[in-house]
């Protein structure tokens, strides 16, 4: 059903967008940089939060961490991410699969700066095998995210 609503999603707001479904399992950052040859950073991954009785996604890159600071000042207040079993429950997709399309109801999305990094990211598409080559700038656009930046950044090494 989730890669569906993905699919049905993707096919009314960018046509020209591929699901690409794997045989291997893209369920974490880094099993998702394998199976796609990209760097971790190139994996949008999308984090599930609750403020309050507000629910929201934030897309950030795959080697990037929450900046609690950052967060609560521009979510204005604490954010608290959201429980495994609440995840399927209000996205509509499994932990894994977690995207900002074919949302089972509408949530608002954040895109963290940190995807500008890339030309291309990976977003996962409804399933834990199942993802989408986009730009971050359409990517934003076509889930009417806003930007923000929540996220420390990755660390190198030198």
């Amino acid at each position: 059903m989730s890669l569906e609503s993905v699919r049905a999603h993707l096919s009314a707001v960018a046509p020209d967008l591929d699901v690409i479904v794997t045989d291997d399992s893209s369920a974490t950052v880094d099993l998702a940089a394998k199976a796609h040859g990209v760097t971790p950073g190139q994996i949008a991954k999308t984090l599930s939060f609750q403020l309050k009785d507000r629910i929201f996604l934030v897309v950030a890159r795959g080697d990037a961490r929450l900046d609690n600071k950052k967060a609560k000042a521009a979510f204005g207040g604490k954010v608290k991410m959201l429980g495994l079993d609440e995840v399927e429950r209000l996205t509509g997709h499994p932990v894994g699969g977690v995207c900002p399309f074919g949302l089972a109801q509408p949530l608002p999305v954040y895109c963290d700066v940190s995807l500008k990094d890339f030309d291309i990211v990976i977003p996962a598409a409804g399933a834990t095998n199942a993802a989408v080559r986009i730009s971050p700038l359409r990517l934003a656009e076509i889930t009417a995210a806003e930007w923000v930046d929540v996220c420390q950044p990755p660390v190198t090494a030198d």
